[in-house]
């Protein structure tokens, strides 16, 4: 939602008075020394300068300064064209301000050679004291209004980053130096002054001066040292707080860049880190609806580890189908299939998570899921078999979907070594587990058919198992793809121990 005309008219004389605000500071360093010196029927001739260059003409630059920004709040300028203005529109400021602050300190502090005073503290102005007062101030005003106006700035990039979603990318300031220059100017601007008066002046004169600098050193020190410390650390404090909350789990956070120094750069990147990671995120959240999330996390800390060669490890692959599923399709509506299978597979997906298996793929009614690899799974074989007892156990005692089918299962368990890694090409990749033990476990759950029987498992399943389960040989059995016969036993759900 863009700003309303009201919205970018007070975003504006907020500026403005932000801009000029440097002479009601001078007013009241002027008042300080008329109090301490006297010399008020030449009031005006000092400070008339001072409200036609410091809050007349300074005004009025101030309004140009800020069109460029007031045509872009009003939709007639886009944000790239006014980016720049934005990010410099402190220094421009300033810069002015030190100029007009030269000026009028290098008239007030000579009217007492052609314009003698009354007052006897001011006349016999030393050239020292003449030339610090010249340089002292206007770097002083610099100061002050770089920061006040960096201060405005901030809140001005949350509205445009709130009501037009733009951040600044461009960045020319320096941290460093706005930390130098604010120390330097804060401490060491009035003891300079200070200074100069104890060689220029003694006596009464001496202590009038001393008395003025340290006067106006409170008043202008302690506004400037304010603005300082927001302008510097509020960008900081923006930055902590939004880390926080990305600590805690939040992803959805970006901040606006509120300052043109490494901090707004560095906001800026922390925004970009924060997006990638809630790419990733959505990535695996995706990626987990499609395989298992801890196949997901694994496949994306591979490739943080840079790991994209394939390993060998030991594992057990487990393998279901559903028996007769053809048929049922056909009686099915496709919305009610679709049901039943969905409510089918969350029942067998449980039983293999809870024992430390990860299903790799979906491969139409049935599953492929995997122990030990990609994740480590203690006793791997055991656990395997234990799935399948329950998994058998929860899909025979049950049926699914709206028209309550009954859906038969049948799994083939195989242990040995698997080949697992990212196979694909170009922008296309998968994690994927390969090898003999994958191919045999396969066949085994066909099998079933041959044997009417619900488990299947290899030799070397049941060899790791040990007397774990009552395992049924049924002998050795060609299986397509080997050249030698295997072992191939039977578990039935209902001759095992436990629940």
């Amino acid at each position: 939602m863009s700003a309303t005309p009201a919205e970018i008219a007070a975003l504006r004389r907020r500026y403005l008075w932000m801009a000029t605000s440097i002479f009601f500071l001078d007013l009241g360093i002027a008042l300080i020394f008329r109090l301490v010196n006297g010399g008020w029927s030449d009031f005006w001739i000092s400070e008339g300068p001072g409200v036609v260059l410091l809050l007349g003409i300074n005004w009025l630059l101030a309004r140009r300064l800020f069109e460029p920004i007031n045509r872009f709040l009003q939709g007639a300028a886009t944000f790239n064209d006014t980016e720049r203005r934005l990010t410099q529109l402190p220094l421009l400021t300033a810069r002015w301000a030190a100029l007009f602050a030269f000026i009028l300190y290098a008239f007030r502090n000579s009217i007492s050679w052609w314009l003698p005073s009354p007052t006897p503290g001011l006349q016999g102005q030393t050239i020292a004291d003449y030339i610090t007062v010249c340089l002292v101030l206007p770097v002083f005003y610099f100061t002050y209004t770089y920061f006040v106006v960096s201060d405005y700035l901030a809140r001005l990039c949350s509205f445009i980053f709130e009501r037009y979603g733009r951040n600044l990318g461009l960045f020319f300031g320096s941290y460093t130096l706005k930390l130098m220059v604010a120390l330097l100017v804060i401490s060491v601007a009035p003891l300079s002054a200070i200074v100069v008066d104890l060689f220029s002046y003694d006596g009464e004169r001496l202590q009038a001066e001393i008395l003025v600098d340290v006067a106006s050193a409170v008043m202008g020190v302690a506004i400037t040292a304010y603005y300082i410390s927001r302008s510097l650390l509020q960008p900081i404090t923006i930055l902590s707080s939004a880390m926080s909350k990305v600590a805690g789990g939040n992803l959805e956070i970006r901040v606006p860049v509120t300052s043109n120094d490494e901090v707004g750069e560095l906001t800026g990147r922390f925004n970009d880190m924060v997006g990638g990671l809630r790419e990733r995120e959505q990535i695996r959240e995706t990626f987990g609806r499609y395989v298992d999330e801890n196949v997901a996390a694994a496949i994306l800390r591979r490739q943080g580890d840079g790991q994209r060669s394939g390993e060998i490890a030991e594992a057990t692959i487990l393998f279901t189908d559903i028996a007769s599923f053809t048929t049922i399709a056909e009686y099915l509506a496709p919305h009610e299939l679709v049901t039943a299978l969905n409510d089918y597979l969350d029942t067998v997906l449980a039983p293999i998570r809870h024992h430390g298996g990860v299903v790799n793929t979906f491969i139409g009614d049935g599953l492929f899921a995997s122990f030990n690899m990609p994740l480590a799974c203690d006793d791997h074989p055991a656990a395997a078999v234990r799935a399948a007892i329950d998994i058998q156990r929860a899909v025979g005692s049950r049926t699914f979907g709206d028209q309550g089918v009954a859906l038969a299962t049948r799994i083939g368990i195989s242990t040995g070594p698997v080949i697992g890694g990212d196979v694909g090409t170009g922008n296309r990749m998968s994690f994927t587990l390969l090898g003999d033990t994958v191919n045999l476990a396969a066949r085994l759950e066909e099998l079933n058919k041959e044997y009417g029987t619900r488990i299947l498992a290899s030799e070397s399943t049941r060899a790791a198992c040990g007397r774990s389960f009552a395992f049924q040989p049924l002998g050795k059995v060609s299986v397509r793809g080997r050249s030698e016969a295997v072992a191939v036993f039977s578990i039935d759900p209902l001759l095992q121990e436990g629940p």
